[in-house]
């Protein structure tokens, strides 16, 4: 660090669509980009986040018609509301916008315009469902039917929940518009489409740069692979969003002008500081460019996105960070077992920082998942944090007060001690820039424990029952409240408000950049408690509060659309289940596709082969699998996928990647045998 210029940065994270509350999955992005911000703030780097709502589209605007107000009504109340409660979580943006700005219709023109006069924009007829009562052009969630494959009612426009099958929305039996049970019809209708395919090359050599993780990459070669298509930007009145200039009636499709939002932030924060804007967007500067983002949206950011600025003339993205989605327990998020949790619901309930701490515990640089376990929540955050962290201070901070003036000791006997604490920064700032905090925070708490077994072994409690003690009770707690001092500068980007009460009891600012040795003859303020443990009640507490009571009726069931469903099944569901011997008479690889090996399967007793699909080609060659028995899901309605059609599903178990394990049954076992 030393020497070198501060870097620039900006950041940025997905913006919360403005049309819900906040829930824990979405803090668990603004979490991991504010450690990262507030840790590259505390090296002394300038570095800026901003964010906004994504605030246009059909779902903002039937929402606010459903509630007899107008679409700006909306949004700027769900504004208010992610804006409190991401300040609850301490995120710190420097500026929070929206995109239903006039700074984002600026930049859409403009970008629009850029990607039109370099023949980036195409026009042609597409037809469309349409539902003939609210005058309006239908996507596929808005319509609903009988699939029209296994027949199972109240399926969506694109694909089957039950079955698996894909479709378009009007081969399904007896569709009706989601909005007012009316039957669709067909309708044609002039869009636009960014050419996405002639930026093949440009994003071939972008998927090879290293700037993604290679789980993405890999995943976005398979788009690649099977051929990019135009992609569609536009949408039919009635519409909320941005009119496209000079087509009347046609308005920006939501995902165009959600990007380009990330500019219009960073631009409103400019105008507002004073802060200079062209070198983060234009070509040819020395700062950098994150986005964080959900594994859920890597088409639109990694291949959309950096094809779009290229014909625009803009800088590409530093690199993106990708992580996974957030389970509780194990499971996805479920609002009838209380653990699909709203922002506020735990906001009203537990302090934020135990969910920071917790967070940074878990999260690496990985696309993985990450897991609340709600047990774990509160063991680790009382161990680590209470008992080990905050008790240092605690220990010590008595003995200063009362016997020496609250004034640490004016040489540090213990130096060495500090100097090593201060020699391990440089490896946890590493894993901190990385984003491997759960790396960082291990060797943290690893420093605490040497901190506490540090005091442990002078024990100045004992010392300070006999006189003529002084000086060593006077060094051992000088040292310890030295040790304190840097383990919370490292953990000032997780645990802001309270290294803020730190930093009102040291006296002194915890900033990386500040440790230069231990604080000698340093005098302190009165010890305040710093973190009280987590209480198990409260947390059940917020579990009740989030859980929604199991609907009255058949019909309120149907009603009832939750964004994350209860992924339990009853013993009648399992039962209906066909687990069968199979062997694999031909094994392949599947051309364009990274993880998948075509099978061909036989269940014995004259029953025709079948085609099944399976991700195993890290862990099996081919012509290893040939001959084998294996286990396979023999009553799975078939299923289309872009290589062909999958009639089964094998099973295996293990992580992932080489370590996958197929199922094979006891000797003796022959095709066509039922598991039971």
């Amino acid at each position: 660090m030393a020497g070198q210029p501060p870097r620039k940065i900006l950041v940025t994270s997905a913006l919360p669509y403005a049309n819900g509350s906040l829930h824990l999955g979405h803090l668990l992005e603004q979490v991991q980009t504010d450690i990262w911000v507030r840790f590259q703030k505390s090296r002394g780097h300038d570095c800026t986040y901003v964010c906004a709502d994504d605030a246009h589209g059909t779902a903002i605007m039937l929402t606010a018609e459903k509630l007899g107000i107008s679409a700006e009504e909306q949004i700027d109340r769900v504004k208010q509301e992610h804006e409190r409660d991401s300040a609850g979580f301490l995120i710190g943006f420097d500026n929070f916008h929206t995109t239903h700005s006039e700074e984002n219709r600026q930049w859409c023109e403009r970008i629009y315009g850029r990607l039109r006069d370099n023949g980036h924009i195409a026009t042609r007829e597409i037809t469309q469902a349409y539902d003939p009562e609210k005058n309006l052009f239908l996507s596929d969630r808005f319509i609903k039917g009988s699939c029209p494959r296994c027949k199972t009612p109240g399926q969506y426009g694109d694909n089957c929940e039950a079955c698996g099958a894909t479709y378009s929305p009007l081969e399904l039996i007896d569709p009706v518009s989601a909005l007012s049970g009316a039957r669709p019809v067909e309708k044609a209708s002039t869009h636009f489409f960014f050419r996405l395919p002639e930026f093949q090359s440009l994003l071939e050599r972008w998927l090879d740069s290293d700037t993604l993780q290679s789980q993405v990459a890999n995943k976005l070669r398979e788009w690649l692979q099977a051929g990019l298509q135009e992609w569609d930007i536009s949408r039919d009145a009635p519409y909320f969003g941005f009119e496209i200039p000079g087509e009347p009636g046609k308005y920006f499709y939501v995902w165009l002008d959600a990007p380009i939002g990330y500019i219009a932030s960073f631009q409103n924060y400019c105008e507002r500081t004073g802060h200079p804007f062209e070198p983060y967007w234009e070509r040819g500067h020395d700062t950098e460019l994150y986005h964080f983002i959900g594994k859920d949206i890597v088409n639109f950011h990694g291949l959309f996105w950096p094809a779009m600025l290229d014909s625009a003339g803009l800088r590409a993205p530093t690199s993106i960070f990708v992580h996974g989605f957030l389970t509780v327990n194990g499971t996805k998020m479920s609002k009838s077992r209380g653990t699909f949790i709203n922002a506020r619901t735990y906001l009203d309930h537990l302090d934020p920082e135990y969910l920071r701490y917790y967070f940074a515990a878990k999260l690496n640089a990985s696309v993985d998942d990450i897991d609340l376990n709600l047990d774990d929540f509160v063991q680790r955050v009382n161990s680590d944090v209470v008992g080990k962290v905050v008790n240092i201070a605690s220990r010590c901070a008595g003995f200063l007060r009362k016997g020496f003036d609250n004034t640490l000791a004016p040489d540090c006997a213990g130096h060495e001690q500090v100097q090593a604490f201060i020699d391990a920064g440089e490896e946890i700032a590493a894993l901190y820039e990385a984003r491997e905090f759960n790396k960082a925070i291990r060797e943290i708490v690893a420093l605490a424990d040497r901190a506490n077994q540090y005091i442990d072994e002078r024990k100045p409690w004992v010392l300070a029952k006999e006189p003529g003690n002084e000086k060593a009770v006077h060094d051992a707690c000088s040292v310890g409240i030295n040790l304190f001092r840097v383990l919370m500068t490292y953990l000032k980007p997780v645990l802001p408000a309270m290294a803020e009460k730190a930093e009102t009891f040291l006296n002194v600012s915890l900033d990386w950049t500040e440790l230069q040795g231990p604080l000698v003859g340093h005098r302190l303020n009165k010890f305040k408690p710093l973190l009280t443990r987590v209480d198990p009640e409260r947390v059940e507490a917020m579990i009740e509060a989030s859980r929604e009571a199991a609907p009255a009726s058949a019909q309120e069931a149907s009603a009832q659309e939750e964004t994350v469903q209860d992924d339990t099944i009853g013993f009648d569901d399992f039962a209906r289940v066909d687990l069968r011997v199979a062997e694999i008479v031909a094994a392949e690889h599947v051309e364009g596709a990274d993880k998948l090996l075509r099978l061909t399967l036989s269940l014995g007793d004259g029953q025709a082969q079948r085609q099944v699909f399976a991700g195993i080609k890290a862990a099996y060659a081919p012509q290893d699998l040939v001959g084998r028995l294996t286990v396979v899901v023999a009553n799975l309605a078939p299923r289309k996928m872009r290589f062909g059609v999958s009639e089964g599903m094998v099973l295996a178990a293990g992580p992932g990647g080489e370590d996958i394990f197929l199922l094979q049954p006891d000797p003796g076992a022959r095709p066509g045998m039922q598991v039971k």
